[in-house]
């Protein structure tokens, strides 16, 4: 990050920052290929050369694309892309292989076969086997402000809710071939790497663009994106990058967390400029309630981040989606229908074996 002298650390930082268009969403999704008869993961370059759309590329598990969507101003015009680029891969796929949305593999544990590219190989030397045991998909929501300070404000008010949107989209309770009684493994195994989780407080774009610079400098990153935490604020795109959601298995379900996230940051932005802030909570707290999260999903018990005091986990989230709502043109009672009826509960009933059949065919609904 090359600064002017005359700048402070940060300024180019709130540059990017502020320019971007307030109010605007992207997607990213992160799917698998898998075999038809099997079900086990197969490299995906083959159909990535087929499909030829600059939306669907390689990620970092030979087995694993992602699918980015432009930039829109009506989420639901994102969730339509999404599931337009979702048809286009599963045609492109033909007899070489299946996608899936699967958070983690049911059936796999253990190292898989990297991409052959540079970055690939750059991180392999950085993380060894840890990066090969990657194989995790997540539903990425990136959410511009137009204004550097609404953005690092929203950031901590976002950050103080990771455990409710964990719990919202668990959906990946397997691992391996068996339960692992957890209703979201994947920020596990992610958890593996560094810097991920809950992220940490940013006082100001200074304090952010010193930490930045003494990771790079040092080389104990190649590069700022490996500032992997489940929410970051992304240097490229100047926007809030919610990491913390499990990809789901249709579009619809997915649909709807887009939709909430979206309407909950118009909330956030309007409570900003309103003055009404608090103190960003400690990380230990925000992880204990991630863990309950992680552990039992919607069905479980979040502590008050000040007080302490336990709720219902399902009644944080519907008293979260009642105040989005007004941001949420046509309602979010789709979101309410996945607290009530969470995926992981379908996934359970279905089982490790018969869940990846289940994932192929229900793909581009």
């Amino acid at each position: 990050m090359g600064v002017a002298n005359d700048q402070s650390p940060g300024a180019e930082l709130r540059a990017v920052f502020a320019r971007t268009v307030a109010g605007t969403v992207g997607i990213e999704e992160e799917l698998l290929l898998v075999d038809p008869t099997s079900g086990l993961p197969v490299e995906a370059a083959d159909v990535l050369a087929t499909v030829g759309d600059s939306r669907i590329k390689q990620e970092l598990p030979a087995c694993q694309v992602e699918i980015a969507t432009s930039v829109h101003k009506d989420p639901d015009a994102a969730v339509r892309e999404l599931r337009e680029c979702r048809a286009l891969l599963a045609a492109a796929c033909g007899d070489a292989g299946k996608p899936i949305a699967a958070p983690v593999h049911p059936l796999v544990d253990g190292p898989v076969a990297l991409a052959h590219t540079a970055r690939a190989a750059e991180l392999a030397d950085r993380y060894r086997e840890v990066i090969e045991r990657q194989l995790v998909s997540s539903l990425q929501i990136h959410l511009a402000f137009g204004d550097a300070d609404c953005t690092l404000g929203v950031y901590h008010a976002l950050r103080d809710l990771l455990p409710e949107l964990a719990a919202l989209a668990g959906a990946s309770p397997f691992l391996g071939g068996r339960d692992t009684g957890l209703c979201s493994v994947r920020p596990v195994i992610a958890g593996q790497l560094p810097r991920q989780g809950v992220p940490p407080v940013l006082a100001s774009w200074d304090e952010f663009a010193n930490d930045l610079s003494w990771a790079v400098r040092g080389r104990a990153v190649g590069e700022a994106s490996e500032w992997w935490w489940e929410l970051r604020p992304h240097l490229r795109f100047g926007t809030l990058e919610l990491r913390v959601l499990d990809v789901q298995a249709t579009t619809d379900q997915a649909g709807a967390l887009i939709r909430f996230v979206a309407a909950l940051a118009g909330r956030l932005t309007d409570l900003y400029h309103l003055g009404a802030r608090t103190s960003p909570a400690p990380s230990w707290r925000i992880a204990e309630n991630r863990w309950s999260a992680l552990r039992d999903g919607v069905g479980g018990e979040l502590l008050d981040l000040r007080t302490g005091a336990p709720r219902p986990t399902r009644h944080c989230l519907h008293d979260l989606i009642d105040a989005a709502e007004p941001y949420a043109p046509g309602g979010l009672d789709d979101v309410r229908a996945l607290v009530e009826h969470p995926p992981v509960a379908q996934l359970r009933a279905l089982g490790p074996r018969r869940v990846v059949p289940w994932l192929t065919e229900v793909f581009t609904a």
